[in-house]
């Protein structure tokens, strides 16, 4: 299967190509990158070993190759002009932005700060969760991927089951991210290395554009509850730690909670470990893994969650989306050692 990724000469975009490297059923075919067209990936990646000095960037503009799978690492207003194009010729797409995450059209201007122009697409597109739509993404040819933080949250919610019915509003969430997830553009003085080293900070206090997603996945088919989320900066490169804070209505014993989470034990990429002290970042950077873990005291839980803002968050969960769009093994060259 042929790909194309448009926006390839960033953090995600780079990603994406180290994974593409080696699977053997995709065929990277055509990049773009406004910064670096004329340059051969070898040149502007030369740590990935790619050998190809054909393989080279082009602008966004230039023709893409028929029939191939097209991955949107682009700013979101490029998104929702774009997606609809590549639909329309026939392109399978998966979007990276988070240009068509949100089914409420107010929810989305009002936390991204730009007018939705393709909101009609929203009917088509599938939400890029392989652990709650798997057997729909097999059969969808738009995808919208999920967010970092987001997934990070809305998977151990999710997790619970019937559960979510049960518990109070509102959930609160403290999270902090490597520069890679926050920000991680050059251009953006606050996220170099001079304003992150030897800090921690607060930043999008009660306006983080994932914070509805978290809502909206995290309590799928359950009543609607508040969530109230702050990220934070790491003076690291890459990986999210999040900490749930949960009130259920009732004493929740261990036991049913054990047989709750029980059923991510099928899942390839999720991670359950013994307690909330285990979840650290060393355990999933550069992988598609998220671990989690909890602790239980009368009504009160909390929740802790890790994973690769760059892997499960980004390139590595669209990889996982890909795979199952083709029909390949869901795994396929995600196992990384």
């Amino acid at each position: 299967m042929k790909v194309s990724i448009l926006g390839a000469g960033g953090l995600t975009g780079r990603e994406l190509i180290s994974y593409l490297k080696n699977h053997p059923n995709f065929e990277l075919v055509h990049i773009t990158s406004n910064k670096t067209k004329g340059k051969a990936l070898s040149e502007v990646f030369p740590e990935l070993g790619w050998d190809d000095s054909r393989l080279k960037f082009s602008d966004h503009s230039d023709p893409i190759p028929t029939g191939s799978l097209v991955v949107l690492a682009v700013p979101n207003e490029v998104a929702l002009e774009t997606a609809p194009v590549l639909l329309e010729k026939g392109h399978k797409v998966i979007d990276i932005s988070g240009a068509f995450r949100l089914h409420n059209k107010e929810e989305f201007e009002f936390h991204y700060g730009i007018k939705h122009t393709a909101f009609e697409y929203m009917d088509r597109v599938q939400f890029g969760s392989p652990e709650l739509f798997r057997e729909k993404l097999k059969k969808a040819d738009f995808v919208s991927n999920p967010g970092c933080y987001s997934s990070s949250v809305f998977l151990p919610l999710y997790f619970l089951g019937d559960l979510r019915k049960e518990i109070q509003s509102p959930v609160v969430v403290s999270a902090a991210s490597g520069v890679s997830g926050a920000g991680g553009r050059t251009e953006e003085i606050g996220f170099t290395f001079t304003n992150t080293y030897e800090n921690f900070r607060a930043y999008k206090v009660l306006s983080h554009q994932h914070t509805p997603e978290m809502i909206e996945y995290g309590f799928w088919n359950s009543p609607l509850h508040d969530l109230v989320f702050t990220p934070h900066l790491l003076p690291v490169y890459r990986g999210i730690l999040s900490t749930i804070f949960v009130n259920f209505q009732r004493e929740v014993p261990v036991s049913e909670l054990e047989n709750v989470f029980q059923k991510t034990s099928s899942e390839p990429f999720i991670r359950k470990k013994p307690k909330p002290e285990d979840i650290e970042l060393k355990y999933v950077q550069n992988s598609n893994y998220l671990d989690f873990s909890y602790r239980i005291k009368g009504k009160q839980m909390i929740l802790t969650s890790s994973l690769d803002n760059l892997g499960k968050g980004a390139a590595g969960g669209a990889l996982q989306n890909m795979n199952l769009m083709c029909g390949f093994k869901e795994t396929e060259g995600l196992l990384r050692l």
